[in-house]
């Protein structure tokens, strides 16, 4: 899963230089991944990845909590080490 070459928009633009959280409105870095899936769409196996930083993680993981879409969060980790 490579989180970085998926921040660029459709038109091939490059996205930020470092990830920034998922919720809307937020510029702030991520340092979360927050895995989840639509079992109703999406095979068991398959994780989609939202990030967030330290102030929205919680209301993500909670917003997928409650659609039973939520499956694990992990530390972003530097992909460039």
């Amino acid at each position: 899963m490579d989180l970085l070459s998926s921040l660029g928009d459709s038109t091939g633009s490059p996205g930020p230089d470092v990830p920034q959280c998922s919720r809307k409105g937020c510029r702030a870095d991520a340092v979360w991944q927050i895995l989840w899936n639509n079992p109703k769409i999406h095979d068991a196996e398959r994780r989609k990845v939202w990030l967030a930083c330290e102030e929205h993680r919680g209301w993500l993981e909670n917003f997928l909590q409650q659609r039973l879409f939520w499956r694990s969060t992990e530390p972003l980790e530097d992909t460039e080490a």
